[in-house]
């Protein structure tokens, strides 16, 4: 993914502001709030920035909320396909344009989990904090061994129906989105099925063809909060790793009797968990000391 050439006073094609939309890439970034501190919040499939509303109202008092439709996400745009190393670097050109002096927190949720730990891989000393949702080690061997044979069938089964809906979809639009469409039915995917389209699904396509390369062995070395929803049909992380992160220093594992959209099915819970964590680290300098740290049952 290349940047287009950039007029006087844009970042990667758009205008920078303190305060309101840039432009990166193409990409329309959304900044709510005001403050010293950033978070980065990055969505998953099939969602749009507009996942994090309810969360960036609660935030946005004290935290400069940056948001963004994932590039090829956006429906009323042409599909593209998105290497990882392209949406690390578009990731990258955000932050630093939207935090140009200061570290940032990531808040990460499904496939922005993915590219959130990527970046956070190739650019630790730009991350202050992480928040992750409901993805940790998924897709290591501890994670995968874990998993019983119907889980792994389910897996399997879901990613191979969207990564075809995207191949159906350069054929056929109509085709390909009610393929997606209804995969999002089946998982109680709360987001307006006007907005999902066979276009999101080119991170199953590239993971299945081999696009997508370099697995992020999952060792934050600065704090993080990770949530997780109990009501589905499996995990997507192992035992061992969140055991291992709620007994570091600074770090809380949160287990929530929500599906995968925590946020949406729990917004009460979801906001309070992660606003509190956030100010916690703000007082002592990181985020809650070990003896806070929580596990919920895996």
């Amino acid at each position: 993914m290349s940047a287009p050439a950039a007029p006087p006073g844009t970042v990667g094609g758009g205008a920078s502001t303190a305060n309101g939309p840039l432009r990166v890439d193409g990409v329309e970034v959304h900044v709510d709030g005001a403050g010293p501190e950033v978070i980065v919040m990055v969505h998953g499939w099939p969602d749009t920035f507009r996942l994090w509303d309810p969360l960036v109202a609660t935030l946005a008092p004290r935290w400069r909320c940056v948001r963004f439709t994932l590039p090829g996400f956006d429906v009323g745009r042409p599909r593209r396909l998105v290497t990882l190393d392209a949406m690390t670097d578009f990731l990258a050109r955000v932050v630093d344009a939207a935090s140009p002096d200061r570290p940032v927190t990531l808040l990460l949720h499904d496939w922005g989990c993915a590219f959130g730990y990527q970046y956070l891989m190739r650019h630790p000393q730009r991350v202050a904090r992480v928040i992750g949702i409901d993805i940790g080690d998924a897709g290591s061997r501890a994670h995968w061994a874990e998993l019983r044979w119907q889980a792994k069938a389910g897996i399997v089964a879901y990613q191979l129906w969207l990564a075809a809906a995207w191949l159906v979809g350069g054929a056929s639009r109509t085709l390909g989105d009610r393929m997606t469409r209804a995969m999002a039915r089946w998982a109680r995917c709360p987001a307006e099925a006007a907005l999902i389209g066979a276009q999101m699904n080119y991170p199953y396509w590239l993971q299945w063809t081999g696009g997508y390369r370099g697995r992020v062995r999952l060792d934050p070395p600065c704090p993080m909060l990770y949530l997780y929803g109990t009501r589905k049909p499996f995990l997507f992380h192992s035992r061992r790793w969140a055991e291992a992160l709620a007994a570091r220093p600074g770090c809380r594992v949160v287990a929530m009797r929500t599906g995968h959209w925590l946020m949406c099915n729990d917004p009460a819970a979801f906001n309070r968990e992660v606003n509190d964590w956030l100010a916690c680290g703000v007082a002592d300098g990181t985020a809650p000391s070990a003896a806070a740290a929580r596990a919920g049952p895996p």
